[in-house]
């Protein structure tokens, strides 16, 4: 049964006659060299269908074999998430039909996991603390990808006809599953935000991906169901799929959830089926009905070993698992000061790392934040890239926030400086060098350019000999553009101020 966007019920309605449940499922897409049981590359972006050969597009007689880079990755992010690692487990075959699977199963894993029984603490918007438990993590093969043309969404409704791009078909994945999330009331849809986002952080510390929604490296399905209040076992489900945003998993569950509430308001059944996220209005639409575990007929596959894992080895993993982000803030908010404006500003931008870098460069934390978040934060969005693909290093940038505090640059010249480094030309000295942009440190220059604006403006002297000092700001302006923005203005209007008494 459908329901119009006019006639969701109201969330606290919602809220008063029912309780969500919540289930996520995040698929990871590790970033290793190669595919999950090949030696074919990963890189993002390739031209259709060229990182492929008869292993990943399922060939007979291709044998596969299993990427230890990526059973490593698994396992570290088993233990950030406080799993056990399971000592000895098989892949199995998980079978069903759809054009982007080659093979027509996909090598997974179904009773023994690699990670089992964890758990993650998650900051909310108030600052506290909510705990979800992890049922398991998994390793597989990602799947191809389909492009449906003709159609004016893109999916395969009123497609004239679909094209299959196999390149991202064995791609190692991790899914990281949660056990129902219960008991959040109100707050479901800020907690299902508030998971994925502290998933993404401590993976992304972890450097086992790079976990960009955007390009599909981490993917979240949002399972919601509601139970009436008086109820003792849950709803029927949905999968929302593939979300691809943050912003965009708080609205989903937000929007399931009216849904579903109006749905068995009007005396309707919820559908357990997967349901796709509309971007343009937060609303979500049927797909196909969800299967079952038995429908896939797992069985061992048996063209691979099983995975046992040293216990010596899964211990020096641990020690390599780094402190939690969010922890990781608190601390750094408080040595240097911050605001929780100020951190939520940088956390928004995804300039922590980089400041931190920074700092450790010789920078003061403002002088670093002042560089990401504002000046280069504009480039980068001009470019159209993320802050981290800016062609600039912290060092450099600390570099140049040094040569503004020792006064060489100013802070016009410094983004001049910063300019030619995204440009290719150099580290800042360089750029400095070949641009000519170091302060003037001449005085006896400078008091030329000063005498030469106080003589072409004698109403402005007798203003400031009258005791009007702001209207020295004139004149410092003509002396910046006479010495092309390498006088410190500073000590400009120290000339102008002395020349007029």
């Amino acid at each position: 049964m459908s329901v119009s966007t006019a006639s969701l019920l109201d969330y606290d309605d919602v809220i008063a006659r029912f309780d969500p449940v919540l289930g996520m499922e995040v698929h990871v897409e590790l970033g290793t060299a190669t595919k999950m049981f090949c030696g074919c590359p990963t890189e993002f972006g390739a031209e259709p269908n060229t990182q492929v050969c008869p292993v990943c597009l399922g060939m007979p007689g291709a044998l596969p074999v299993v990427n230890a880079a990526a059973v490593e990755s698994a396992v570290r992010i088993g233990l950030a998430l406080h799993c056990a690692i399971t000592p000895w487990g098989r892949f199995a075959r998980k079978n069903y039909f759809y054009p982007d699977q080659p093979k027509n199963y996909q090598i997974s894993q179904y009773d023994e996991p690699i990670a089992t029984e964890g758990y993650l603490d998650v900051v909310l918007d108030d600052g506290s603390t909510w705990r979800v438990d992890i049922e398991r993590a998994h390793m597989e093969e990602d799947t191809g990808k389909s492009l449906h043309v003709g159609g004016a969404t893109g999916r395969i409704d009123g497609a004239s006809h679909s094209l299959l791009d196999y390149n991202r078909a064995g791609v190692p994945l991790v899914e990281i599953v949660t056990k129902p999330i219960v008991g959040a009331g109100e707050r479901a849809p800020e907690v299902a935000r508030a998971y994925v986002t502290a998933l993404r952080e401590l993976i992304r510390e972890l450097g086992v991906s790079d976990v960009r929604m955007d390009q599909g490296s981490l993917r979240c399905d949002a399972n919601v169901s509601l139970m009436a209040k008086d109820a003792t076992e849950f709803g029927t489900r949905t999968e929302t799929k593939n979300v691809n945003s943050l912003k965009s998993v708080e609205v989903a569950v937000r929007y399931e959830m009216r849904r579903q509430a109006a749905v068995l308001l009007d005396g309707g059944e919820i559908v357990q089926e997967t349901r796709h996220f509309q971007e343009a209005d937060g609303t979500t639409s049927a797909g196909r009905r969800k299967e079952t575990a038995e429908d896939y007929r797992y069985f061992p596959e048996p063209d691979l070993e099983p995975v046992a894992p040293d216990a010596a080895w899964i211990e020096e993993l641990r020690a390599t698992i780094p402190e939690a982000p969010w922890i990781t803030r608190a601390r750094i908010q408080k040595e240097w000061g911050w605001s929780d404006a100020v951190m939520r500003d940088v956390v928004n931008a995804d300039a922590l790392p980089l400041i931190s870098a920074t700092v450790d460069a010789g920078a003061t934390p403002d002088a670093a934040r002042s560089w990401w978040v504002a000046y280069l934060a504009q480039q980068a969005n001009t470019l159209g890239v993320t802050l981290s693909d800016l062609s600039i290093t912290p060092a450099q940038v600390a570099r140049v926030a040094a040569l503004v505090a020792d006064r060489t640059l100013t802070n016009a010249n410094a983004r001049k400086v910063v300019d030619g480094v995204l440009a290719g030309e150099g580290d800042p000295d360089q750029v400095v060098e070949a641009r000519g942009l170091a302060v003037v440190q001449d005085d006896s220059a400078l008091e030329q350019a000063v005498a030469d604006a106080l003589a072409a403006n004698p109403a402005i002297v007798e203003k400031i000999k009258a005791g009007k000092v702001q209207a020295a700001g004139a004149l410092v302006g003509q002396v910046m553009k006479a010495t092309k923005g390498q006088a410190d203005p500073a000590r400009v209007k120290e000339l102008v101020l002395a020349a007029c008494e």
